[in-house]
């Protein structure tokens, strides 16, 4: 599934820095629980059509083979920027047999600025999964959040086992990982799909390989227990956390273990546990074409846009991006790369998609596809796909992809069984999205050969007993369907669902003054929204 970090928000009225696009990767199911962490009762009828449990909360007293994680004492040094600190924490690597040796995992805080009364740790977690919340919190959290709430909080982030600093999975050199990236993700016949079925089967292999110790043990659950843990080191009694997309997910997890251990939690462009990978990709499908059809409204409205005039009809600019990729998946457009890749449709799929995320870039998109269209220069499209991989200049992959892989193929059963399972469900794909349906069935393959067994089922998560929770859903979310939040919202107990108007992956901090008052407001008085809140 297109699950990634929440986006930078733009510049607006309370002064934050512009957008920069930010990415996650992976064509992959969503995020599940484990089994065992499943209660046999409360079950309930999935939109699947599947009976589900809910999420069981763990027993309220810390284990004794746990309790030298829950006492230690982190080591803080000064890091990155002015004012920030870093810390490696243990955690046990199997939470079933604390013995068998520890994962370490990094943090980073920066102490409250401001002189009020303190608030204690604010946690917070971009998604992904396989996003870099230490990196977050350098880059935007820790200087980009609200003064106010930064004054009476010390910003907090920790990696998430098996990302970035922590002990990061790894699979791919960065020469194979641009092989895999150009594999044609719209096989035309046999032959490529048998070549899309190998570049899987490599990329799961080489995730077997590089790291098999790690591999079985990057799960939802592991990572809530590990923000737990990290919660009673700091010395807070409660969690404070802000979760974005696959963060979301995140955060309820750990609501949904230990419900009573919930301070004040905001879930920002939320997910639905609920629901198997295959519904996950079909419905997020469906969130793609319809941040692309706001996306082509408003391409046929400027002067620049390659698609179409005004009068052009959104179909008809689908029509004009899908003939577009079938120019480039046929010929290649070259790009100057100094690696000498050329743009196909796989890259110029990624780059279109990449920007559904935040509407700020699409005046971005639209110059990228003259360059690409008109002028038959990939340069503009490339650094898109680019930067939704996390690649530099030098041709480095961030491990953003690898753990975005780990994570989701051992949380959720894979969406299919093989290519011929998939070939069965491109119709129902394609009517979800003319444009983007074929590359997203075909993609959630990855899943299908991973080496290491999911060990997660779709579940609800109820959290009976934990304090007013925030859900906040985007109209037109391309990654995480408005829907989802309402179905989150209706499953969590406590639960207050914030609606935002408008277009982009995410909410908060990215241009309403409305979104942003509600959310400063229950993070600094404990007051949630009213319920049925709306903004635009």
């Amino acid at each position: 599934m297109h699950t990634r970090p929440t986006p930078r928000p733009r510049r607006h009225r309370r002064t934050r820095a512009r957008s920069v696009i930010r990415t996650t990767a992976g064509f992959l199911a969503a995020a599940a629980l484990l089994v065992s962490a499943c209660s046999a009762g409360n079950s309930t009828t999935s939109a699947g059509g599947a009976v589900e449990a809910a999420l069981a909360e763990l027993p309220r007293s810390t284990p004794s083979a746990l309790t030298s994680y829950y006492g230690q004492r982190l080591r803080w040094r000064d890091c990155g920027a002015p004012g920030f600190q870093c810390a490696t924490m243990k955690a046990p690597l199997d939470y079933d047999d604390p013995a068998a040796g520890d994962v370490r995992l990094a943090v980073a805080r920066k102490k409250a600025t401001g002189k009020g009364k303190p608030l204690g740790s604010l946690m917070v977690n971009p998604g992904g999964p396989g996003g870099s919340a230490v990196g977050y919190l350098q880059q935007y959290a820790g200087v980009g959040y609200p003064e106010r709430v930064r004054a009476r909080y010390d910003m907090v982030a920790m990696d998430p086992r098996g990302v970035a600093r922590s002990e990061p999975v790894e699979c791919l050199s960065g020469r194979q990982m641009d092989a895999y990236t150009q594999t044609d993700q719209t096989p035309d016949d046999e032959k490529e799909r048998d070549a899309l079925v190998a570049a899987d089967r490599k990329f799961a292999e080489g995730c077997g390989t590089r790291s098999a110790r790690l591999l079985r043990h990057v799960s939802t659950v592991e990572a809530a227990r590990d923000m737990d843990i990290l919660r009673a080191v700091l010395g807070d009694r409660k969690l404070t956390y802000v979760g974005a997309s696959y963060g979301t997910f995140l955060g309820a997890t750990y609501a949904g273990l230990f419900p009573r251990r919930v301070g004040r939690m905001v879930l920002d462009g939320a997910m639905d546990p609920s629901l198997d990978a295959r519904r996950l990709n079909l419905d997020q499908t469906a969130g793609f074409e319809t941040a692309f059809q706001a996306f082509a409204k408003d391409c046929v409205r400027h002067a620049d846009c390659p698609l179409g005039g005004r009068g052009t009809t959104p179909a008809r600019v689908g029509d004009r991006l899908q003939a577009f990729f079938r120019k480039v998946d046929a010929h290649p457009v070259p790009t100057g790369d100094a690696d000498g890749r050329k743009l196909g449709e796989a890259l110029a799929t990624t780059g279109v998609i990449a920007s559904m995320y935040d509407e700020g870039a699409w005046g971005q998109l639209r110059r990228a596809l003259t360059s690409a269209m008109k002028k038959n220069d990939g340069a503009g499209l490339l650094s898109l796909a680019d930067s939704y991989y996390e690649r530099d200049a030098s041709g480095r992959y961030s491990n953003l992809m690898m753990a975005n892989a780990a994570v989701n193929c051992l949380d959720l059963p894979p969406a299919f069984t093989g290519p011929e399972d998939v070939q069965k469900a491109l119709p129902a794909f394609e009517k979800a999205s003319p444009v983007f349906g074929p590359a997203l069935a075909w993609a959630t393959l990855n899943c299908t050969y991973w080496p290491v067994r999911a060990t997660g089922e779709p579940h609800r998560i109820e959290a009976k007993g934990a304090a007013p929770i925030v859900v906040v859903g985007t109209v037109r979310d391309p990654a995480t369907p408005y829907r989802w939040a309402k179905s989150l919202a209706a499953q969590l107990s406590s639960a207050r669902l914030l609606t935002y108007d408008g277009d982009g992956h995410t909410a908060y901090g990215r241009g309403s003054g409305c979104i942003d008052s509600a959310i400063d407001t229950y993070l600094l008085r404990g007051t949630p929204p009213p319920p049925g809140k709306r903004c635009s």
